[in-house]
């Protein structure tokens, strides 16, 4: 069996609608900016609600080196932009990172469902034999990764996982066992997705679908804001992180997942308490050394009532603050969960709770005891957390972060 080494976070990238790096975001975070606003990636107007967290001021050629971005979808765009953002944040050598074993794990829900919608758009108004070839090319769902090794021109993996609003979670469990197992020796690890009319459309069907704003936990929540980015970590052993002096965010302690299967939409609560759980064995901490969880939090009356009865399961009486970043930057799919183990990473090093968002009244049905920082951040000395992912069909996956003294 190969070695087993600690890992840490040394490299954080991130394109969101409240900010592009590590700092932007986070700052954005911190003040609980709101990045909803009308949509414009497509024609919403026969939709009720047209509200979405957009990225709007997202140039790609500005910080991507290597990709023509005329040959690459929006989501692939974004996952290389900030897989980019990482190694510069990490101000590791990119060329040592490619002649390293390097590559790339990222997670997508949609994939490219807007270069798919361009190519059906395109095919109903024009024919099949007039739809723009390079459509077919940006289209698979490999893309999302392919984008990351051929930006950075790493050699290693290139897997794309499409767990959908888990998967960047289970991206950052799938990165750490290779580095920790010495499979690899750097990994870039992460999700994207990009705004797009079908996921639209299908939280509208489901009920699902907020009208302006997202508040998890409020009384008087309603639902999801569909959102999009790229949200990139980079993995090195702590060994070398020490040894070249790198600035060290957070270390990977573990991650749980399960699958219950039990509903196609519809959460488990004792599901997702054993995931819990499974985190916690595998990381070696007790649910009292946690002091913060950073919540699936999507606004959706069931999540939030599911989610919290969960926790209780597992935590009792004595539940950490738990928050919903959600709330700021709308549901970022494929891209939440990396989204959330940035902000953890940045809170461990910091020292800060990060906030809920948009909370005028907490829903008193989630019982007594809740603490969902609201509004804005707070200082707080924080040296584990833990980061939950929770998708369709049951997919959980929870990962536990350390502080590195």
């Amino acid at each position: 069996m190969s070695e087993r080494r600690r890992v840490v976070i040394t490299g954080l990238g991130a394109v969101s609608s409240i900010g592009i790096g590590v700092e932007n975001f986070v700052a954005g975070i911190r003040e609980g900016r709101n990045g909803a606003s009308p949509i414009a990636s497509f024609d919403a107007s026969g939709f009720p609600y047209v509200t979405a967290g957009e990225v709007h001021d997202f140039e790609p050629g500005a910080i991507l080196e290597r990709l023509d971005v005329e040959r690459w979808g929006r989501s692939s765009l974004f996952s290389a932009a900030a897989a980019r953002l990482a190694v510069q944040d990490a101000k590791l050598d990119p060329e040592l990172l490619s002649a390293s074993r390097a590559g790339s794990i990222m997670g997508t829900t949609a994939g490219e469902a807007q270069v798919l919608q361009a190519a059906v758009e395109q095919w109903v108004a024009k024919g099949l034999d007039n739809v723009d070839g390079r459509l077919a090319a940006m289209t698979p769902v490999s893309q999302i990764a392919n984008s990351v090794n051929h930006e950075l021109r790493l050699t290693g993996d290139a897997q794309t996982i499409p767990t959908a609003c888990s998967a960047s979670n289970m991206a950052l469990g799938y990165a750490y066992d290779l580095v920790r197992t010495g499979e690899a020796d750097f990994m870039l690890a992460g999700g994207a997705d990009a705004v797009n009319r079908a996921c639209h459309a299908g939280f509208y069907r489901l009920g699902a679908l907020a009208e302006d704003l997202s508040r998890p936990f409020d009384l008087n929540r309603s639902g999801i804001l569909t959102g999009e980015g790229g949200a990139v970590l980079l993995l090195e052993p702590l060994n070398h992180a020490v040894a070249r002096g790198a600035r060290i965010y957070a270390e990977v302690l573990g991650y749980g997942v399960n699958c219950d299967a039990r509903h196609m939409v519809n959460p488990d609560a004792p599901s997702i308490a054993e995931c819990i759980r499974i985190a916690h064995r595998y990381a070696g901490v007790k649910p009292e050394q946690i002091d913060y969880i950073c919540a699936h939090g999507t606004g959706t009356p069931t999540n939030d009532h599911t989610e919290v009865s969960a926790v209780r399961e597992v935590f009792g009486e004595r539940i950490p603050p738990i928050s919903s970043i959600k709330s700021m930057i709308g549901h970022t799919m494929g891209a939440a969960s990396a989204f959330g183990a940035i902000v953890c990473g940045k809170a461990l090093e910091d020292g800060f709770l990060p906030p809920t968002a948009n909370l005028d009244k907490l829903d008193p049905a989630l019982g007594d005891g809740l603490d969902v920082v609201p509004g804005r951040a707070r200082p707080a000395t924080l040296n584990i957390v833990q980061n939950q992912g929770l998708a369709f069909g049951g997919n959980n996956v929870v990962t536990i972060f350390g502080r590195v003294a």
